[in-house]
């Protein structure tokens, strides 16, 4: 995922956001830190010269439900879709179980697509540690995972003038 200081000007082509369709798939558990994750995105994606009717949000009960979700947001002709959500370990293996699946999910939809699918999934030991990634000391993970999907269509459209 690229660095909280990634900007369009650093892009290694040109980014070109008109007639571009942006999928926004993100979690509803932990909602406290993945509204933050999407304010994160959707303020970085308008930083991009995107507007509201180009970006479809799209809500999911869980990290598990992300590459669902995604699959649904590219039926509707997106040409990229961020995956938004935040797994915090707890007692049991269900930590594990759900950043590998939420993991795999995501990397095969994209590859299946043929489309980024980006992963902007926060996977913590803790509370605090979420925190310092959805607009804390660390940044905000959803803001970086909008500019890779930028990122990633700035290379599409360098292949595919």
């Amino acid at each position: 995922m690229a660095t909280a200081s990634f900007s369009q000007g650093e892009f290694p082509y040109i980014f070109h956001p008109e007639n571009l369709k942006i999928g926004v798939v993100v979690a509803e558990w932990n909602k406290h830190i993945t509204e933050k994750l999407l304010t994160g995105a959707l303020n970085a994606l308008k930083q991009q010269h995107l507007h509201d009717a180009q970006i479809e949000v799209l809500r999911v009960p869980g990290s598990f439900e992300l590459p669902h979700g995604a699959q649904l947001l590219f039926s509707k002709n997106c040409d990229a879709v961020i995956c938004l959500g935040c797994v915090i370990q707890g007692d049991t293996p269900h930590f594990d179980f759900v950043c590998q699946a939420a993991t795999d999910g995501i990397l095969q939809i994209g590859l299946t697509e043929k489309k980024p699918c980006i992963f902007g999934v926060i996977t913590t030991l803790n509370e605090e540690q979420a925190q310092d990634r959805a607009g804390g000391k660390l940044g905000n993970k959803g803001a970086e995972a909008a500019l890779t999907a930028c990122g990633m269509i700035a290379g599409r459209q360098h292949l595919n003038p």
